[in-house]
């Protein structure tokens, strides 16, 4: 029954994050730099205290308390994350929601598996597995045959866009004018990459849920894990994430000259608030809901990959929706479905493997 419920958590978790950027495209007139910036002020600043002031009594005692070394590699961590949740937007732009997503995720799925794994190689913790205990255990070998098999799937996905460009480079001209394989896939690359940082931002920061959950327990005993513990973690990983995504928007906003947006009577400033407010709470939503999760199944490989699966389906769903794939050929479509298909065994096995 736990493990189900973890299941059903990260589900609710995996379709916000993979559905937030709709309400952005309600957005009229407004730069990205703009509406990425007010809808992050949701995402990192006002939604996070809220969460963790409606749950968990006392969250800025227990963050002050925190030892600074616990605070300060939370905050790096969110620091690297944003550079990774900055580049995502381009990502989307350039190959679309369904191919944009699933490889940036799908990399974000194999190195935020990997990423803890490693740390504790170097720096032993109790209770946590290293790489090298992976290599030498059935149920590691499993979990890293899956991130090898997630990355195969993220080739197939590849050259399913290698295929969908060629598809729309003649006769097509009018379909997903934005569309670029390379800088796509290297944008996509480089943000699954460093968005994987926000698996070990929570690593990082478990001190401070651990306090949280204890407290809990010792209030409410016998009655399992605290579900949202992880609430107070995400305030300082956020901060991290907020500092570097505002110095890039105000630079943007200086750059292109964009300011005005937020002043313009022209544009529905209103609206474009309202819609960049929905956006940031639901991308939020994600890791409320992750935490949820986390505490049903534990923060390894399973939990993570399974949250980023659920991420990949719903966008993909909303990428069908928004046409994307419309006259594409059928070995474009096989070869993307098969892509879909191989990410989706990965996470079976690294499922499988985690339980091992």
């Amino acid at each position: 029954m736990e493990s189900l419920l973890g299941i059903i958590f990260h589900s609710i978790g995996g379709f916000s994050s993979g559905s937030f950027y709709m309400p952005f495209k309600k957005v009229k007139n407004w730069a990205w730099e703009s509406y990425w910036l007010i809808g992050g002020f949701f995402s990192w600043l006002i939604v996070p205290p809220i969460a963790a002031y409606l749950t968990i009594p006392n969250f800025t005692e227990i963050i002050a308390t925190a030892a600074p070394s616990v605070k300060a590699l939370a905050f790096t961590m969110g620091l690297i994350w944003g550079i990774g949740g900055l580049t995502y937007g381009l990502g989307v732009r350039y190959l679309g929601m369904s191919l944009g997503n699933s490889i940036t995720l799908g990399f974000c799925s194999a190195f935020g598996a990997l990423i803890p794994p490693i740390y504790y190689n170097f720096n032993a913790v109790e209770g946590k597995e290293s790489i090298s205990d992976m290599f030498a255990n059935s149920g590691g070998q499993m979990v890293l045959a899956g991130v090898l098999i997630c990355i195969i799937g993220i080739a197939i996905l590849g050259k399913a866009g290698m295929l969908k460009e060629k598809d729309f480079a003649t006769g097509h001209e009018d379909k997903d004018k934005d569309f670029s394989l390379v800088k796509g896939l290297i944008i996509a690359i480089v943000s699954g990459i460093l968005s994987s940082f926000f698996n070990f931002g929570i690593e990082a920061a478990k001190p401070m849920a651990n306090v949280a959950n204890e407290a809990w327990k010792l209030a409410n005993p016998n009655q399992g894990e605290f579900l949202f513990q992880n609430n107070v973690s995400y305030i300082v990983i956020l901060w991290g994430g907020l500092t570097t995504n505002f110095i890039w928007c105000i630079y943007l906003n200086f750059k292109n000259k964009t300011f005005s947006d937020y002043t313009n009577t022209k544009t529905p400033i209103a609206k474009n608030v309202l819609f960049s407010a929905i956006a940031g709470t639901m991308w939020f939503l994600q890791f409320f809901f992750y935490g949820m999760g986390e505490s049903k199944l534990g923060n390894g490989a399973s939990s993570w990959i399974l949250h980023m699966s659920t991420i990949i389906l719903t966008a993909n769903f909303w990428g069908f929706y928004l046409k994307e794939w419309k006259g594409v050929s059928n070995k474009t479509m096989r070869t993307f479905a098969w892509g879909i298909g191989v990410i989706m065994l990965s996470i079976v096995l690294v499922g499988i493997g985690n339980s091992l």
